[in-house]
Order: C-alpha cells, then sequence, then structure tokens
C-alpha cells in the first residue's frame, strides 16, 4: 500500500519531472471531464457523480495504489453491471454496492489475489469487454435519436426490441446532432492529433445545436441543463452544481422510491453479488491497465498494493457521492504519453475536473445528450475489441474460442455477475486443463539406463514430468501398475515433478497399497526434499523390500535389484 506514491517520492523529485507530470495530468483531465458525465448518464445517474467519481477516486487510488501512472476513475466496463442496480436499488443501492466492492477489493490484495487476476486469459477478457461495448452501444441508439421510450428496462432482447418499436419516432435534430458529432470523432481519429477528440466533437456538436436553437425557434434538442436538475439548499437548477462534493453515507441517499434506502443485511445479502462483480471486473480493468502502463512507461506496478489502492479509493469515493472506479486505459495511456511518471498527473488530473466544476458548469449544461451518446458510441467501439475478436475466431485454439463466445454471449444476453461467474470459472478450467497437459509419466527404456538390460522384465522405471496436483495427478500415475506377472520393482522418477499436493499424496498411497498387494516393490528416485518430508508424513516411508528412496537413476537401479535379490531369497527361503 502507497508503494507507488513512495517510490515516486524518491525518484521522481526533480523540477522538470514534476513540470511534465503536471502538464499530463491537465491533458487526462480535458479527456476524462466529458467522459466521466458519459458515463455516470450511462449508469443512470446525473453526470455530476461521474466527476466526483473522477475526483475522488483519481486521488486517493493514485496515492494509495500500486502503479505509478494510472488514471482511475469511471468506465465503461462498469456500465452493464452498475445499470441495472441503479434500476433495482436506486442510487443508494449503487453507491453502497460500490463500497462493498472495494471492501472485497482491498480483502483480495490482502489476499495476494493479484497476480492470479493477471493471469486470466486473454479470450475470457476480450469476451467481457466485446458484449459490454456491444451492450453500451445498443443503449446509445435512444439518445443518439431522440426516441420517445420512457425508460430501457428488462434483459438486453427487451430493451432491443422496445428499441425497435419506437425508431418511428426518430427526432431528426437529435440524429443531427449526433451525427455531426460522431462524424467529428471518426475524423479526428484519422488526424492521429494530440488535441483530444471528443473534447472537439463535443464542442462543435455543442455549438452547432446552441447556433441553431438560437436561429431557429423550431430547433430543439435535449441537453445535460434539461434533462438533469438538482436542488441544493433549498434552490434548484440544472445541469452539474457547481459545488464540492459533499459526505454522506450511502444508506441515507435514495432508493428506487425516493426514500433513504437504509442499512440491513438483508440488502447488504442482495446486493453482494453485484459488489462482487464490481470488485472482479475492477480487479481485471485495474491490472489489465496497469501492465499496459508498465510496457508505455518503463514503470513496474505492484499488483496486490494496486488491488488494495482500487479498494480504498472505491471505499471512499461512495462516500462522497462518487459511483464504482477502476483504472482506464485509454486515459492511462494519454496521460504516459503526455509525460506521466508519477501519481502527481492522477492527481493533477482531478484537481482539473474539480476546477472544472466550480467554474465550468453553467458551460457544460449546453452539451447535447446526442453528442454525449455518439462520444459512447465511439467508446463502446474502441472497448469492443473487433479486430481482436475476429483474430480469435479465425487463428485460437477452440477451447480459447468457445471461452470467448460464452463470455461475450452471457454478458449480452444474460446477468453480467453470470458471465463472470462463468468467465472465471471458463478461466480456471483452461488453466487447470492446459496444466495436466503438460504433466506426463513415461515408461523409460533400458537403453537408457546403465546396467538394467538383464533386469527389464522385473525391474520397470517411470519417469514423471511436471506438478502433481488435484486436476493431474491421476493422469500422471494411473498407468503405474503391475503390467506383467514377471514384474517385481516399479522405479518412479521423480527428478521434475515440482510440486505435489493432498490430492497426489493420495494417489501415490493407492499406487503404493497395489502394488504391495501384488508384491511388487517401489523405489522413489530423486524427489525434492520438500515434497519428500510430505509423503514422510502422510506415511509413505522407507520400508525394507517394500518401498525405497533414492538420489540418482543408477542408484535406483541398485537398490531395485538390491529389493529383487532379496525377494528371491525370500522366495528360496
Amino acid at each position: 500500500m502507497f508503494s507507488a506514491l513512495s517510490d515516486s517520492l524518491k525518484t521522481e523529485r526533480s523540477p522538470s519531472s514534476i513540470r511534465s507530470n503536471l502538464l499530463a495530468g491537465l491533458t487526462v483531465g480535458v479527456i476524462a471531464l466529458p467522459l466521466s458525465m458519459a458515463l455516470a448518464i450511462a449508469v443512470g445517474v446525473p453526470p455530476q457523480h461521474g466527476l466526483y467519481t473522477a475526483i475522488v477516486a483519481g486521488i486517493v487510488i493514485a496515492l494509495s495504489g500500486g502503479s505509478h501512472v494510472n488514471i482511475s476513475g469511471p468506465t465503461a466496463a462498469f456500465v452493464v453491471v452498475l445499470l441495472p442496480i441503479v434500476q433495482q436499488y436506486g442510487f443508494g443501492g449503487l453507491l453502497l454496492s460500490g463500497l462493498l466492492a472495494g471492501i472485497i477489493l482491498v480483502l483480495m490484495g490482502l489476499a495476494r489475489f493479484g497476480r492470479l487476476i493477471e493471469i486470466v486469459p486473454y479470450p475470457v477478457i476480450i469476451g467481457f469487454t466485446s458484449g459490454i461495448g456491444v451492450v453500451i452501444a445498443t443503449l446509445q441508439i435512444k439518445d443518439l435519436l431522440g426516441l420517445e421510450v420512457p425508460v430501457l428496462d428488462g434483459h438486453y432482447i427487451d430493451k432491443l426490441l422496445l428499441i425497435v418499436k419506437s425508431l418511428p419516432t426518430t427526432n431528426w435534430q437529435e440524429l443531427l446532432i449526433g451525427g455531426i458529432t460522431f462524424a467529428v470523432l471518426l475524423y479526428w481519429q484519422r488526424l492521429k492529433s494530440r488535441i483530444p477528440g471528443h473534447l472537439v466533437a463535443l464542442l462543435i456538436g455543442s455549438v452547432i445545436a446552441w447556433l441553431l436553437s438560437h436561429f431557429s425557434s423550431d430547433f430543439s434538442v435535449a441537453t445535460i441543463g434539461t434533462r438533469f436538475h438538482y436542488e441544493i439548499n433549498g434552490l434548484n437548477g440544472s445541469g452539474i452544481p457547481p459545488v464540492l462534493p459533499s459526505f454522506d453515507w450511502p444508506w441515507n441517499l435514495p432508493a428506487t422510491d425516493g426514500k433513504p434506502i437504509g442499512f440491513s443485511f438483508q440488502l447488504l445479502n442482495t446486493l453482494f453479488a453485484g459488489a462482487i462483480t464490481i470488485a472482479v471486473l475492477g480487479a481485471l480493468e485495474s491490472l489489465l491497465c496497469a501492465v499496459v502502463a508498465d510496457g508505455l512507461s518503463g514503470k513496474k506496478h505492484r499488483p496486490n498494493d494496486e488491488l488494495i489502492g482500487q479498494g480504498i479509493g472505491n471505499i471512499i469515493a461512495p462516500l462522497f457521492g462518487g459511483i464504482p472506479a477502476t483504472a482506464a486505459i485509454a486515459r492511462t495511456a494519454a496521460s504516459i504519453r503526455a509525460g506521466a511518471s508519477s501519481p502527481v498527473a492522477s492527481v493533477t488530473h482531478a484537481l482539473f475536473i474539480l476546477l472544472a466544476i466550480l467554474s465550468l458548469s453553467p458551460l457544460l449544461s449546453y452539451i447535447p445528450m446526442a453528442s454525449m451518446a455518439a462520444l459512447l458510441l465511439m467508446v463502446a467501439w474502441n472497448m469492443s475489441e473487433a479486430r481482436h475478436f475476429v483474430r480469435i475466431i479465425k487463428i485460437a485454439p477452440r477451447d480459447d474460442i468457445i471461452a470467448l463466445l460464452t463470455c461475450f454471449l452471457l454478458t449480452i444476453f444474460f446477468d453480467m455477475s453470470i458471465a463472470v461467474a462463468v468467465g472465471m470459472g471458463l478461466a480456471s478450467v483452461l488453466f487447470i486443463r492446459r496444466s495436466i497437459s503438460l504433466v506426463e509419466s513415461k515408461l523409460v527404456t533400458p537403453g537408457h539406463v546403465r546396467d538394467i538390460e538383464a533386469a527389464t522384465r522385473e525391474i520397470t522405471i517411470y519417469d514423471i514430468n511436471g506438478p502433481l496436483f488435484f486436476g493431474s495427478a491421476q493422469k500422471a500415475i494411473k498407468n503405474i501398475t503391475a503390467q506383467s506377472p514377471d514384474l517385481r520393482v516399479v522405479i518412479l522418477d521423480m527428478s521434475e515433478v515440482t510440486m505435489i499436493d493432498m490430492s497426489a499424496i493420495v494417489a501415490m498411497e493407492m499406487i503404493v497399497a497395489n502394488l504391495q498387494k501384488q508384491g511388487v516393490g517401489l523405489v522413489i528416485n530423486n524427489l525434492q526434499t520438500r515434497m519428500l518430508l510430505k509423503l514422510r508424513r502422510a506415511g509413505v516411508r522407507t520400508r525394507p523390500g517394500k518401498i525405497r528412496f533414492s538420489r540418482t537413476l543408477e542408484e535406483a537401479v541398485e537398490k531395485a535389484t538390491e529389493m529383487l535379490q532379496q525377494a528371491k531369497n525370500e522366495e528360496k527361503a
């Protein structure tokens, strides 16, 4: 915890470093300002709560996390999870879910889960992100076309059918402004200019909408100012309130009925599944961002510290009206390219947004909702990773394609909690299956060992390779049995066994018992000391004529020969 901050205080204290981080923070602040509002709107809450998230989480996570350059705030990855929570439990339920997710993230970091999260298969991650991109894009059609749809409720198919039925209500004015904004976004992306394209697109869309409404009384489009309203100390206003984020407990905030949601263990139990989904998605997104940032910046993040920092940020942000946050890859990359090398850049970006709230709120209210929808469409397209999705379909093994499509379809057509649970399960199954394929046991031919040619019918050697755990133990030793009536001793060469768990110990005990019933001796060769102690604690010990241990294969052959001779002498006696 606080490792990135402490490291940066030692290495990033020069005036030039501080200056470059301040400039990078201002640059990414300009980018994050409209994105934070758009993502809050996509979640179903007023835009200022996206800004509060960028401010509070952006500062807290940067100072307490394990990445030097991650920029944290609201991200598109959370939209499909948070929108149903808002629709079911209201704003209070959303913030309480975020707080629970923060606690879970801290526990994940303390339990050292950082490295485990990093090895989630690439097709599983692309399945999630592509599915999220499709859902976000679908939800923006309403505002882009100005459809007369009160609320998009239900599952994805229900929402899609509702949108299709409402297409005859398309408002050409909204479509014009949304189309212009989207066209500017596409054109600016081709220019590869350093000026943020979505800032230019929103500015052009807002100016054109204002001019047309100013010169024509018949022209009117929905804006942030006309869609959202606030009340502060008895004063009513439109758009974004020009005030600092204020402290309040999540359980004092309204549920869907407008009354405080309250606090109870039953409510926590109801919200817990969603909180786990938020935590897992947040962990995946943050650590993936940190890995990308390491490659761009040359820094090295600490995954467990980053999880703890993300957790602390998500615990504190809801107390100030912030929605769940995680590291944002696009914003982080832009910050690094602008010169970021320490948490100062993230803190600066958050302070810039804070100043923008206090000074630019009246101007932000003129941004058309259709322009925000166009911006989110571009975010959805970038998030969908369409090229990578198609590439996996073309060249990946069948297991990876199945994992990709399963996560993709579950994300779109079912609850995101189900998609995450199944996706993580698939990741585990793929890992176990591929680990099992690395484990093998093979019969050693006589020519590989000196002085064994004459005894091959009575002495057999098996070479076991790889980790012996619950998934691979049975595969590795299922063929180690007495295969001929002449067999008297089995040698297990375990020189390349890297680990052994309880399932493997039980399997070894069964092999020992089976061989002893058949009167066959066993020599275990070159097993590492720590694993040898495990076997001995389990009762697999040296027994004259039954079980022996050796350090080299030649020694194993000698002991097997002694056991063979001893057995023959006992038979003669």
